[in-house]
């Protein structure tokens, strides 16, 4: 027989029934991560009044019986009861419960001296459970599900300790990931330490890449399939390679960029600086096999134009062009800085271009739409009890509340960046411009572990001003844009201006609902 021994949690008791002395009484004791497997003989004490009765084992009587997780003083004649049967309490039978409660810690006892004396390795877990354990927990406290998916949490965390291999660092991150991938979310992920220190720097205004911005193709006009360049950092390592924007990026490390999202595909072009990644880029109807260093390079998130449109004098229509890349620390005071600059110029409406943002910092989107709201809701957060907190403005930071202002949006267009666009739309202060965002309308907090290694957990989900939840849907425009409209600032203005190009867009109805 095997009795697994733990010395984490307390053992529970069954209270005793008074007025039923032939009842069972369970006698639990909660295993957790079992470090030893105990060897002992079968035991069974029953409450019996003779060696004869002790053998009879059709006889009445209490017996102590201990499986694997389980010790239960029961009837040894295994009879059920059944219906409200009252019986007359008895002395013996206290006394012989009692007895037998002695006896059973005794072999416990006895059983985890044999423990120290025929096993020399320690009860204590590994450093290695410990490093499993800590990102278990994290999942468990900070996890918006708490079915977990369905599964029971606490069971898995007890089948991994006993199962999976955690012997090397390697071997647990192994079992990390394995654990958080029976969550079946997309974007409560394990980092490694290096993984984890690129995307804490990539929200403080600097990655180590090649100094790309991608996206998805705009249309789908027979170009190769792949992902599209929004921007190359000026100096960076792809702009130095010859690499502009509107080339497409074929595969990175030999692998195709079709079936890959935009998130898998920065994290591929990020890595430790001095380290190489080879590229396929097509421009034009050529093909370019590239092998870039990435360096450490500067995120500027915000670029922006005045764009002046033929009229009659001093009357010009002037219209203030934002785009907006990446939600990092400096994003708001970028934003901020754009708009009072484009203010002092005196335009007379706002374009705030969020195509191919894939988010970034929540505060951030925060704090940009309170620049354009007098006042309203922002976003509810929600949990798996409903709304838990709500952000919304007074006014009181706001900088741009009357000029009209258009919001350009695609499918590359996620998490901050939808919490924004959809603050203006259902506030009424802005149309939005494109095609459905990515949906993705769950947020996530980062958390360190004690070895330098991450986990970013889906911690809540949230809702626009309307309540609409937009996970797996994203915000829906009020107007699509033309398919070859562009994404650079100069050929924005362009569009605007040339009423013949076949991206012409109508400032009057730019603005008009």
């Amino acid at each position: 027989m095997e009795v697994l021994a733990s010395s984490s949690l307390s053992p529970i008791f069954t209270k005793p029934n008074k007025t039923n002395p032939n009842f069972s009484i369970q006698v639990k004791l909660w295993v957790t991560q079992p470090p030893k497997i105990l060897k002992a003989s079968n035991f069974r004490y029953g409450r019996t009044r003779s060696n004869k009765q002790r053998s009879n084992a059709t006889n009445p009587g209490l017996v102590l019986v201990c499986n694997r997780f389980l010790c239960v003083i029961e009837r040894n004649d295994r009879r059920k009861l059944s219906g409200k049967v009252m019986m007359k309490s008895s002395v013996n039978f206290r006394q012989n419960l009692s007895a037998a409660l002695v006896r059973l810690v005794s072999v416990l006892l006895v059983s985890s001296i044999s423990v120290v004396t025929t096993d020399s390795p320690s009860w204590g877990l590994s450093e290695e459970n410990l490093l499993f354990l800590e990102a278990w927990r994290t999942i468990d406290r900070a996890y918006i599900d708490k079915t977990f998916n369905g599964q029971s949490w606490f069971r898995y965390r007890e089948t991994a300790l006993r199962n999976e291999p955690m012997n090397t660092r390697e071997e647990t991150y192994m079992a990390i990931k394995k654990m958080v991938a029976t969550l079946d979310d997309p974007f409560t992920r394990f980092l490694e330490p290096g993984k984890f220190k690129s995307l804490r720097s990539g929200t403080q205004g600097a990655v180590t890449g090649v100094g790309l911005s991608i996206g998805y193709p705009a249309a789908s006009d027979g170009s190769p399939a792949g992902l599209v360049v929004i921007s190359a950092a000026p100096g960076g390592p792809a702009s130095r390679a010859g690499i502009s924007p509107g080339d497409v990026i074929l595969g990175i490390d030999k692998i195709p960029t079709e079936p890959l999202t935009i998130y898998d595909a920065a994290q591929m072009l990020q890595g430790p600086e001095g380290s190489t990644v080879e590229l396929a880029i097509r421009s034009g109807p050529e093909t370019r096999l590239l092998t870039l260093t990435r360096e450490r390079v500067s995120v500027n998130p915000v670029k922006s134009r005045l764009c002046e449109l033929p009229g009659s004098g001093s009357n010009s229509p002037k219209i203030g062009y934002i785009k907006l890349t990446t939600f990092n620390q400096n994003a708001s005071s970028a934003v901020r800085e754009a708009i009072e600059t484009l203010r002092g110029n005196n335009v007379n409406a706002f374009v705030l271009d969020l195509r191919d943002n894939s988010g970034g910092s929540f505060p951030e989107g925060i704090e940009i739409a309170k620049f354009w709201l007098d006042k309203g809701v922002i976003v509810y957060i929600c949990d798996s009890r409903g709304v838990r907190d709500i952000y919304d403005t007074d006014g009181s930071n706001a900088i741009a509340t009357s000029e009209p202002l258009a919001v350009l949006v695609n499918k590359g267009t996620a998490s901050a960046s939808e919490i924004l666009a959809g603050a203006l739309k259902d506030n009424k202060r802005a149309l939005v411009y494109g095609e459905p965002t990515y949906g993705k309308g769950k947020i996530q907090s980062v958390f360190e572990l004690s070895d330098g290694s991450g986990l970013a957990v889906t911690v809540a989900r949230y809702e626009t001003p309307a309540h609409t939840d937009i996970d797996k849907v994203g915000v829906t425009p009020d107007h699509p844009l033309p398919k070859s409209f562009p994404k650079d600032e100069e050929a924005f203005c362009g569009c605007l201006k040339d009423p013949t190009a076949a991206c012409y867009l109508n400032q009057g109805l730019l603005f008009s609902r």
